[in-house]
């Protein structure tokens, strides 16, 4: 078994996961200007991968550029690992590759503190890719616990490129956001992605000083 294989039914089972799919979870979130250079790249590269029709061109042409400059507005803060193998505990399933983490830590070479974790929503189904990111972001928050981090929300997105919808996870809980939000709206999705990243007590000591 691996991150796709898992249906909700899998998850309430194992994980007695509970989902809310009431909440607007995101509403109250600001938009923000993206980057001359961010607009510029959307506006050629949006067309031509919805033209070439395919998620290897979505993931290239959408997904990585918006990422990149989410990491840029972090201040290299996040790392950003694209399509590795994240095997947490093969016993339980929680094993296979992940399409995007994002780690709020500063090493490029390996992951350290997966927070973020999106899927590219297979043949353009985001209901259908929901399991995968909920599995992963289970998987996420046990290689914390292992690693001596834990957090008490994690987040996730499935993606087609285009559209986008956002869940977390907290304690038991898969709150999945009833707003889809669009390619056409970066800034949107770009302040999102900001609202997610943790106050860790050493961002909250620097904040202060």
């Amino acid at each position: 078994m691996a991150y796709g294989d898992f249906t909700l039914y899998d998850l309430t089972q194992r994980w007695h996961i509970a989902t809310e799919e009431d909440m607007h979870l995101f509403t109250h979130i600001d938009s923000i200007a993206i980057s001359a250079h961010l607009a510029e790249t959307l506006q050629e590269n949006l067309p031509l991968a919805l033209a070439i029709h395919s998620e290897k061109a979505r993931s290239e042409m959408i997904i990585a550029p918006l990422l990149i400059e989410f990491r840029k507005l972090t201040g290299h803060r996040i790392s950003l690992f694209s399509g590795l193998e994240f095997t947490v505990d093969a016993q339980q399933g929680l094993n296979g590759f992940c399409d995007f983490i994002i780690s709020y830590a500063r090493e490029q070479l390996f992951i350290s503190f997966p927070i973020i974790l999106i899927v590219e929503a297979k043949n353009e189904n985001i209901k259908g890719g929901i399991p995968q990111c909920i599995a992963a972001m289970i998987a996420a928050r046990l290689f914390n616990e292992q690693h001596g981090k834990t957090l008490p929300v994690l987040y996730g997105a499935v993606t087609t490129g285009e559209s986008w919808k956002f869940l977390r996870l907290e304690a038991t809980t898969v709150s999945i956001d009833v707003d889809t939000y669009y390619a056409v709206q970066p800034g949107k999705i770009l302040g999102i992605l900001l609202s997610m990243l943790p106050a860790l007590p050493e961002e909250a000591g620097r904040a202060a000083e």
